[in-house]
């Protein structure tokens, strides 16, 4: 054995064991406080923030249908395309739409001058009505004449029955010429040609004729991106059948399904932070809650569960919350509906209410594309009553 071996003295098994104690004791102090920095913290700020993976990405998906039956000759778009806002999507055929337009014409200008005919027969009756009376006075005259003849015996009783027929007659004619000029009356009434109801019926019937011309284009009615086409080449369509979908990218929102337990303290206004999983952590939506659904989704679901049964087991209900979205965001980092998030709700400030209050004032979305100016076909209408109005 060596000289260096023989100096070493053993360690102390009590030193070994107060260092482990104290270890342990420095460690249990560090998790207390960590524990209790971590209640601080929960207390003050993480108990007032409620989230859910159960959110999704949701959005208008305007349905595209025709206003009339028709045949598909031309289709414009296809998915995933982009439209704007009255771009033509589908071209029905104009044949039928176009034979309507031409015999409606027709059947106006040949109202026009029907109508113009009772008008001037107004002035014909008119006339008629003084020809009568002079008749009339004539037969009065001649009666009258008469009448001390036959007192007189100068006269035979039968021409002086003659002459009071003739002035019944002429009465009766007068009478006649006068319920001819009434009916025709009742059926102008004064009223100006282009105010007459045959002649406005007509110009209505071609100003639909006109309408349903232009309605052979399909137009968009929102700026978005095509979806779920299923129009083809040749089908013939009505107005209910669906034809494709536009889908704005603007204007989404999130749908977030919270637990009817962390709904006690939600309000509309709280702000609330979005993280898609499209983006990732990167990409963080800031927006607002806007409302909270009035029912579950079992509640609107086609079979609502029906809990009377004798095998009920409670299951905690979700309901909807829909949160708005930075329009601006949205415009960097666009969104599809559908997309899975997770949604974060703030709700230290309780001062909204759980439910909206308010009315609105304006449209919450509104679009002019598929209005048309009947500026042409009226101008087209006063255009052809004034070339059969003589």
């Amino acid at each position: 054995m060596s000289a260096h071996a023989e100096t070493q003295t053993p360690q102390q098994p009590g030193n070994k064991k107060g260092k482990r104690k104290g270890a342990l004791l420095v460690l249990t102090l560090l998790f207390v406080i960590i524990a209790v920095a971590y209640g601080i913290y929960w207390f003050l700020v993480l108990r007032h923030y409620e989230n859910t993976d159960d959110a999704y990405v949701a959005g208008n998906q305007v349905q595209i249908m025709s206003q009339v039956s028709g045949s598909v000759t031309k289709v414009w778009a296809d998915n995933t395309d982009f439209v704007k806002q009255g771009d033509v999507l589908v071209t029905l055929d104009q044949a039928d739409a176009e034979q309507a337009f031409e015999q409606a014409q027709t059947v106006l200008a040949s109202s026009v001058r029907q109508t113009r005919q009772l008008m001037i027969n107004s002035k014909q009756y008119q006339a008629n009505i003084e020809l009568q009376k002079t008749s009339l006075a004539q037969a009065q005259s001649d009666l009258n004449r008469r009448v001390p003849l036959g007192n007189a015996n100068l006269i035979g009783r039968e021409e002086l029955q003659h002459a009071r027929d003739a002035v019944a007659s002429a009465q009766a004619q007068l009478d006649v010429a006068v319920q001819q000029y009434n009916a025709n009356q009742a059926m102008i009434l004064g009223t100006k040609l282009e105010e007459q109801p045959s002649v406005k019926q007509a110009a209505a019937e071609l100003r639909n004729a006109w309408m349903a011309l232009q309605r052979t284009k399909i137009v968009s009615p929102m700026t978005g991106y095509v979806s779920r086409r299923v129009v083809q080449v040749g089908a013939q369509i009505s107005p209910t059948t669906p034809l494709m979908a536009i889908v704005p990218a603007s204007g989404l929102w999130v749908d977030a399904n919270f637990k009817e337990t962390q709904l006690a303290h939600m309000r509309i206004g709280q702000p609330a932070t979005v993280v898609s999983d499209i983006y990732g952590d990167k990409v963080e939506y800031t927006g607002k809650v806007v409302g909270l659904d009035m029912g579950t989704g079992s509640a609107f679901s086609l079979l609502p569960a029906q809990n009377a049964t004798g095998n009920w087991i409670k299951v905690v209900q979700r309901l909807p919350v829909r949160i708005e979205l930075d329009a601006k965001q949205l415009e960097q980092h666009p969104l599809r509906i559908g997309l899975s998030t997770l949604a974060t709700v703030d709700t230290s400030n309780r001062e909204g209410s759980m439910l909206a209050n308010t009315t609105r004032h304006s449209p919450v979305y509104e679009s002019n594309a598929r209005e048309l100016n009947l500026a042409p076909a009226n101008e087209l209408i006063n255009s052809i009553i004034q070339a059969n109005a003589g």
